[in-house]
């Protein structure tokens, strides 16, 4: 028999098991069981409703700090990295002493903040915003039309050279801020790498416009054909013997060499097989004795062209009496 004021075992039993439920459901309830503190939160501001004929220009206010009071409960369920403060554009410059949207022009506005459009729990109360006003700074949006260049980097394969890129297209229309527009002078593609080529080749390349303000009508890809050309130079040949073909016994010539410079692709220029494939001679066939100004004649293998020949003319001996002068 149980004595008087004994407390039940089921009774103990029981309130060990509700014990942790009640625990927990002090701490879900607000305010149950924490005093409210005040702590400070960043909200990115989302810009909207830009005026069409406008570009929200890089000088603008980014984020707001808010300080805030409320249970730690509530203030932990807050979906901080989703929060924004919205920035109706088109709907807060119409309380701007500017006037009403028709009549906005570029330049610098504070947008005063209103507290209504920051998503808070009703049981979290806003102390303080800093700032309390919004800059943005407009700008008038214009569309120009650009030629295109197209930088190289790297080196062609040895004796090569490229020529002046063709593009295709060879504008493109860009819009964006009037004050960067009517400060670009150049607008570039993406630089192309010369990579050793020794032949020319075609190339896919984009815009070199990484400015959010500034974007062409579409984005298009440009048709790069880069020219690779042999590079020309210049080479002095001297004291190249001169070959007489049917020569006559006896036969003189003066001088007996020749100096000559020639002109080509600097890789042909610097090939000496190639190089011993010139011949310079002078065919003498049908001559009677006598004295004769010749001129040399000069092969030269494809690709070379010649552009000095010191001398032009050569006399040519040819003795009267030639058995005497093949006895002696």
């Amino acid at each position: 028999m149980r004595e008087h004021g004994e407390i039940p075992a089921w009774f103990t039993l029981v309130w060990i098991c509700l014990f942790p439920i009640l625990a927990l459901i002090s701490i879900q309830v607000p305010g149950c069981t924490f005093e409210p503190v005040e702590t400070v939160i960043l909200l990115p501001v989302d810009f909207s409703n830009v005026p069409d004929d406008m570009v929200l220009t890089q000088s603008h206010t980014e984020t707001i700090e808010l300080k805030i009071k409320g249970t730690p409960d509530r203030i932990n369920m807050l979906n901080i990295k989703r929060m924004r403060y919205p920035a109706d554009l088109y709907t807060d410059l119409e309380f701007d002493p500017a006037g009403d949207s028709d009549s906005i022009e570029a330049g610098r506005y504070l947008l005063p903040i209103d507290p209504s459009r920051i998503p808070l729990d009703p049981g979290i109360t806003i102390l303080e915003i800093l700032p309390s006003f919004l800059s943005v700074q407009l700008d008038r949006k214009i569309t120009k039309t650009f030629r295109v260049t197209v930088p190289y980097f790297g080196k062609t394969a040895k004796g090569y050279m490229a020529l002046a890129p063709c593009v295709n297209p060879p504008t493109v229309d860009l819009t964006g801020a009037q004050t960067m527009i009517e400060n670009i002078e150049i607008l570039r593609l993406k630089p192309v790498d010369l990579g050793n080529a020794s032949e020319s080749f075609k190339k896919e390349v984009p815009l070199d416009l990484d400015n959010p303000l500034l974007f062409p009508a579409a984005r298009p890809m440009f048709i790069v054909t880069v020219p690779i050309k042999p590079r020309i130079g210049v080479k002095a040949l001297e004291n190249l013997a001169i070959e007489l073909k049917h020569a006559p016994i006896g036969v003189s010539i003066e001088p007996s060499r020749i100096d000559i410079e020639i002109k080509g692709p600097e890789n042909i220029l610097a090939n000496n097989t190639i190089l011993d494939q010139i011949v310079v001679f002078m065919d003498l066939k049908g001559l009677k004795p006598g004295v004769y100004a010749r001129h040399a004649y000069i092969h030269l293998p494809v690709e070379l062209v010649l552009t000095k020949a010191v001398p032009q003319v050569f006399t040519v001996t040819i003795p009267i009496d030639r058995g005497k002068a093949a006895e002696h």
